[in-house]
């Protein structure tokens, strides 16, 4: 088996289309792809300050201790 490295562009429908050197014989062959990631655009971007205001509810026991039942399981059905 041998391997070459060949530069090829992806199109907009995903394809590669390569030119094998004259010396290639026709037969099966494994394709490798390996292309580097696009950057991810900043999402921090979209955000506006207070834009999910009133959409959560906390309730206001929130920073109450839990009771012992809690932590040691009981009070709840199986």
């Amino acid at each position: 088996m041998q391997a070459i490295e060949l530069m090829a562009d992806i199109d907009e429908k995903q394809q590669i289309h390569l030119q094998l050197p004259a010396t290639v014989t026709a037969q099966s062959a494994k394709v490798i792809v390996m292309y580097e990631e696009a950057p991810q655009p900043d999402q921090s971007a979209n955000r506006v300050f207070g834009q999910f205001r009133g959409k959560v509810h906390m309730a206001d026991d929130f920073d109450a201790e839990l009771s012992e039942d809690f932590w040691l399981g009981q009070g709840r059905e199986a």
